[in-house]
């Protein structure tokens, strides 16, 4: 499948039903569309199975109810959802996008308590996220910006609004030719990346951000018990900005990263070893088993 991604054919799942591809649409006055009330997962299908895919389910719900919207579907019902959608497009490997929002109703203003809470599960043919960077190392620029506050908006929650500067601050770094930035959060810590979390290896131990004002990812989870598994030391825990020269290892996680190599972040380089290699190909045999 290629094109613009309105312009597609196939089906979306919408409020309980599948329609074809370009008919999925939705009216210019929906709230999230001016508000950001939108919640969403990213997840991925391997050989008919979606990797963790009622975790992801689950984690949807709860970003809803940390934005202050129920969502009106139950796992088991998103869970159906995602697999009548694949099975119409004929996909047994896919990207699987789920995102729930408020739409166009009564109110029209930052409250939208009488707004329909409304649903769409989709997807597309994706190969890897960061293209070559799987073998070569993704190159990393660091951004401006700071992930906020858990203070200031529910940073657990897989919301639209946490992402705005993440496109800006990918677009800075795709203008200087990385692949993606990384983020230090409200208090100048290590964070991640605009939609991947982060792990630096030193002397066979790792060392990964504590996710206390980022998500905690799914990808992130897996990869930690792993690590455990092979009695790797894992430190999760605040990170200096200036430990960045003192780490030899790198990579990022994520449903659409899975384990990607990191070879540059700034000025800082990195190796792409055998730890790093290691994971990566645990990983790519565990969703696919």
């Amino acid at each position: 499948m290629a094109g613009a991604y309105d312009d597609r054919d196939g089906f979306i799942w919408m409020d309980g039903q599948l329609v074809p591809w370009r008919e999925a649409n939705v009216h210019v006055l929906s709230h999230a569309l001016h508000y950001a009330s939108s919640v969403f997962e990213g997840e991925r299908c391997y050989n008919g199975k979606i990797f963790k895919g009622v975790e992801h389910s689950e984690r949807l719900l709860r970003s809803g109810k940390l934005i202050d919207m129920e969502i009106p579907w139950t796992v088991e019902q998103i869970e159906k959802a995602k697999y009548d959608m694949l099975a119409a497009n004929g996909w047994t490997d896919a990207y699987v996008r789920v995102v729930a929002f408020r739409g166009a109703g009564e109110d029209m203003g930052v409250s939208s308590s009488r707004n329909p809470v409304r649903m769409a599960v989709t997807g597309w043919e994706w190969g890897a996220y960061y293209g070559d960077a799987k073998t070569s190392g993704a190159k990393l620029d660091i951004s401006k910006w700071k992930r906020p506050s858990p203070e200031t908006i529910p940073t657990a929650a897989k919301a639209a609004g946490l992402y705005m500067i993440c496109t800006m601050s990918k677009h800075t770094a795709e203008a200087k030719g990385c692949s993606d930035a990384m983020f230090m959060d409200f208090r100048g810590y290590v964070a991640e990346a605009t939609g991947a979390n982060i792990f630096f290896v030193k002397d066979g131990e790792v060392h990964t951000p504590d996710p206390d004002c980022i998500l905690d990812g799914i990808t992130r989870r897996t990869v930690i018990e792993m690590l455990k598994e092979r009695g790797i030391t894992v430190h999760e825990r605040y990170i200096l900005p200036e430990e960045l020269e003192g780490f030899q290892q790198c990579w990022l996680t994520g449903t659409a990263a899975e384990v990607t190599p990191v070879g540059q972040i700034g000025d800082y380089s990195f190796e792409v070893g055998a730890l790093t290699r290691d994971i990566a190909e645990a990983y790519e045999v565990l969703v696919r088993t």
